[in-house]
């Protein structure tokens, strides 16, 4: 009788501890991210430069994000850093690392590009959806506060772009620059030494910039040895549509580079 009670009460938790465990993840991936981005920034106005936050795109080792994307086996012939690049075959679509193209004291024109430590990963069930990575041109995907299918005047609508591109950057470190050389289109977050968003270094973004972070997974291919392969990743929300109906969206101001957290509010 105690151990059926015991299964029983076993069975109506563990539904509940699951939902628990899933928030704490989200609520993981959200808190990195965001921490990540005033990281960005803080490096930006302490080393007085532009710093990138760089986002590890799907297929960068054939035809990068897009059709006209240098491969990546093109833009570097640096065996080494081909050999670097299987390491981040299970970051797509979720790692990202900080670059800086210049620093302080250098003549115009001159560069000396350095990776701000290594490539991080989001936590196990978190994911930037897979419409973060369109084009950057693309139509936004627009986000409703409630998610309604009428579009009230005092409906809060959420545009989400994709995010900007360079190939001007070193991949997948600094070992890999060469004067003139193009590489793998990398989606992108960039400040400037104010700690304000811009879009080449130069020019001051013209919108804030938000980044959508939902539950899901993204799933590589493994060789038998069960390492991560050269093979396109299979990405999943879970439950589906989590990003748009239950959203939670980091929100970066363009002209301070400050984020915040933007959740859904049911009204």
């Amino acid at each position: 009788m105690v151990i059926a009670i015991i299964g029983l009460l076993a069975a109506i938790a563990m539904p509940t501890i699951g939902r628990f465990r899933a928030g704490d993840t989200l609520a993981a991936g959200v808190q990195q991210i965001q921490d990540d981005v005033r990281r960005a920034r803080q490096f930006a106005i302490s080393q007085r430069t532009t710093v990138y936050m760089v986002f590890c795109p799907s297929n960068f080792w054939g035809n990068g994000v897009w059709p006209n994307a240098a491969a990546f086996n093109l833009a570097t012939s640096d065996a080494a850093e081909r050999a670097k690049a299987t390491n981040l075959y299970a970051k797509q679509l979720t790692g990202y690392a900080f670059v800086t193209l210049r620093s302080v004291g250098e003549q115009p024109g001159q560069q000396s590009p350095q990776y701000l430590g290594k490539w991080s990963s989001l936590p196990e069930g978190v994911i930037i959806p897979a419409f973060k990575f369109n084009p950057p041109a693309a139509p936004p995907t627009r986000i409703y506060d409630p998610p309604l299918p009428a579009n009230p005047p005092d409906q809060q609508v959420f545009d989400v772009f994709g995010f900007a591109v360079t190939n001007t950057i070193p991949f997948p470190s600094e070992d890999a620059y060469a004067p003139n050389r193009s590489y793998v289109w990398l989606p992108y977050l960039a400040f400037n030494h104010l700690g304000q968003l811009t879009v080449d270094g130069l020019t001051v973004a013209e919108r804030d910039e938000f980044i959508p972070i939902a539950r899901g997974s993204v799933l590589h291919s493994r060789g038998a040895d069960k390492t991560p392969v050269q093979a396109l990743p299979s990405l999943s929300e879970n439950p589906p549509g989590n990003s748009t109906n239950n959203f939670v969206l980091v929100r970066i101001d363009k002209l301070t580079g400050r984020a915040r957290v933007v959740k859904q509010e049911l009204q």
